[in-house]
């Protein structure tokens, strides 16, 4: 009983202070006040009585007491005619009135300003930093290759703009990114379809906006809108700096350039990854290449100025750099020429395309001398055969995988699909597979996770797998129409399973299958059961360093445009021994010299006795000229050459 008295008293009181404050502010004065007086007026009587040096008179004693009241409230406590005395207490109270309001104002000013800074409303004030747009698992290796690409630069930074709590993408931050260098990271919250809030992040200042995608079926969409919206903030053409987006439906592609205006670079994460699925199926090692070129922490593509080798040629200036790999020409109008003719003239306004450790690496050093004539190697190029390829899987980007497929291989190659679905399916889905000029397409329609469909197939036999995210299906009228793409986690987990009953069959074989595999989630790479430096395409990461790379240097949008298409010039793995003699120890600048004369551009080597040794996997990217190197039977050269 006693509790529950204590209980109902407390919440007695409760209830009449909260009626209290209800009251207003004028009620909520006087209590305070007298309050206040309540504990003020008999303190000071007891003051007053305790001291032996007070008077000794009553009317003494009171008006010392009105004095003790008087300065401790503040109020002046004066002594003397009563019309003195209350102007004396008018004129404090007044007076503490002003001061009291005076505070109050600067205190709301500070929590305004307090709480704009931690909600992330307040504008960044920049010049020549980089927008970050949205919110995605691919913002954090976004942000470590922005950090790494400005660790020689003495200020830099990064603004990012999202719908979430700017506190909580901080601590995202710092959990995924433990060191930031010299790079300033500010986070503000707000929606990026908003032209208003879009401006907190200053993006008429900045030298590139990025723009991701986020996840979900509406991503796309997503992306326009904001293009929009940014178009809207920073009206007028050229006045913010290189928009570079991405959209992940090639359906959406042209709305999205549209949107980002011609100063804008959009990129289409489903033809970008079929193209490199498709390049790297035929040329195991290649993805290896590509991470080597998009990562910051590696050797990457600059430019440096013509200067003494204007009025030459570019066959001279492939051996005109020790320790970098000239691969091609910028012109003055923005223009790129990759691999031109060894007898093209560098003009003097001309940009040297190069690829090197940083942009301040690419001296001049004449690596001429060090070439070996005798061990230079003269054969005539191979032609590609017909193959026999296996397409694992099936989902939004299967059809351009098989288009791309049909633009780079032999007449008479086959190509077998595995996947779920029947054949009322496949006649729907598959139709773009029928009008192929080179490539034979056969459908079968099973469960890639299955082993015993898996082993029916005869994987070892075939020259290359390519394992792609599976989509789910659902029944209806005895038809399995497709339906919404499966998350991006689930597609993983069903590869990792085909995965491990592709290394079974492989372990069971004796072979070394040629497996090229597309993950959503870089995390489940690492999970992967590959052996090691298998080749791996994974969309976010992959999209993530291709927009980091065009928003520090504009012209590699048309670089990799190239290098992605089956026409032009493209990054090619070929045997060692078809340039330089096996077993002979040659300086590298003896290969630039040997692909020159086939005109093609050396740019590094696999070394096949390396090739399962991590983190490199046997991949060298742009060696120095004057390192010495025997190769063997197959090893492979890294060149940059006609398609």
């Amino acid at each position: 009983m006693a509790g529950q008295h204590r209980t109902s008293l407390r919440l007695r009181l409760r209830y009449r202070f909260d009626h209290l404050v209800a009251g207003g502010t004028t009620a909520l004065v006087g209590w305070l006040a007298l309050a206040c007086l309540s504990v003020v007026v008999p303190a000071s009587m007891v003051l007053v009585w305790a001291d032996r040096t007070a008077p000794t008179t009553l009317s003494g004693r009171l008006t010392a007491v009105w004095v003790s009241v008087g300065q401790t409230l503040k109020i002046g406590g004066a002594v003397g005619t009563p019309l003195y005395v209350l102007a004396s207490v008018t004129l404090a109270l007044v007076a503490l009135l002003f001061v009291s309001t005076l505070v109050s104002l600067i205190t709301t000013g500070i929590n305004r300003r307090i709480m704009a800074l931690r909600l992330g409303h307040s504008t960044v004030v920049e010049t020549r930093h980089t927008v970050i747009l949205g919110w995605s698992d691919q913002i954090f290796p976004v942000i470590e290759e922005l950090v790494e690409a400005n660790a020689n630069q003495r200020r830099s930074a990064l603004a990012v703009l999202a719908p979430r709590d700017k506190t909580e993408m901080e601590e995202e931050i710092s959990t995924h990114i433990t060191d930031t260098g010299r790079t300033r990271i500010i986070c503000r919250s707000g929606r990026t379809t908003d032209p208003t809030e879009l401006a907190r992040v200053s993006p008429q200042t900045a030298k590139a906006v990025l723009v991701l995608p986020p996840d979900g079926e509406a991503g796309d969409s997503h992306v326009v809108k904001t293009l929009l919206a940014l178009g809207a903030a920073v009206p007028g053409a050229g006045n913010a700096g290189l928009v570079v987006a991405a959209v992940r439906d090639t359906r959406n592609l042209v709305t999205a350039r549209l949107a980002a205006g011609p100063g804008g670079q959009v990129l289409c994460v489903d033809d970008i990854v079929a193209r490199l699925l498709v390049q790297t199926a035929r040329q195991p090692g290649l993805s290896l290449v590509y991470q080597e070129l998009l990562d910051f922490k590696g050797d990457e593509f600059y430019t440096t100025p013509a200067l003494d080798l204007a009025g030459r040629t570019f066959g001279d200036a492939l051996q005109s750099f020790a320790t970098s790999s000239v691969v091609g020409l910028l012109g003055a109008d923005g223009s790129v020429l990759l691999n031109p003719d060894p007898d093209t003239v560098i003009g003097t306004s001309d940009g040297i395309i190069v690829i090197c450790q940083d942009d301040d690496t690419a001296v001049p050093a004449d690596a001429a001398p060090w070439v070996d004539e005798d061990a230079i190697v003269r054969t005539d190029a191979r032609s590609p055969g017909a193959e026999r390829l296996l397409l694992l899987g099936w989902n939004r980007r299967a059809p351009l995988i098989v288009e791309q497929l049909d633009e780079y291989v032999s007449p008479g190659t086959t190509l077998d699909v595995v996947a779920l679905g029947d054949e009322a399916t496949t006649h729907r889905d598959w139709a773009v597979a029928m009008s192929r000029r080179h490539l034979e397409v056969a459908f079968h329609s099973g469960d890639i996770t299955d082993p015993g469909v898996l082993a029916k197939l005869d994987v070892p036999s075939y020259d290359g797998v390519i394992v792609i995210g599976e989509t789910g299906r659902t029944a209806t009228d005895g038809l399995a129409p497709r339906t919404e793409a499966e998350p991006a986690a689930e597609a993983d987990d069903r590869t990792l399973v085909t995965l491990l009953h592709l290394r079974a069959i492989g372990e069971a074989a004796h072979r070394e299958l040629a497996l090229t595999t597309e993950m959503a989630d870089d995390g489940n790479r690492l999970l992967a059961p590959a052996r090691e430096g298998a080749d791996f395409i994974v969309s976010g990461r992959l999209i993530s360093l291709l927009m980091t790379q065009i928003s520090e240097s504009r012209y590699l949008a048309a670089v990799f445009e190239e290098l992605f298409r089956a026409e032009g010039n493209e990054i090619h793995l070929k045997p060692a021994t078809d340039y330089v003699r096996a077993g002979r120890e040659v300086a590298f600048a003896t290969v630039v010299e040997s692909a020159r004369r086939r005109r093609e551009c050396a740019i590094g080597y696999r070394l096949r006795a390396e090739a399962a040794t991590g983190p490199a996997y046997g991949v060298r990217i742009n060696p120095d000229k004057r390192q010495r190197i025997r190769f063997a039977e197959g090893d492979w050269l890294i060149v940059l050459a006609e398609g």
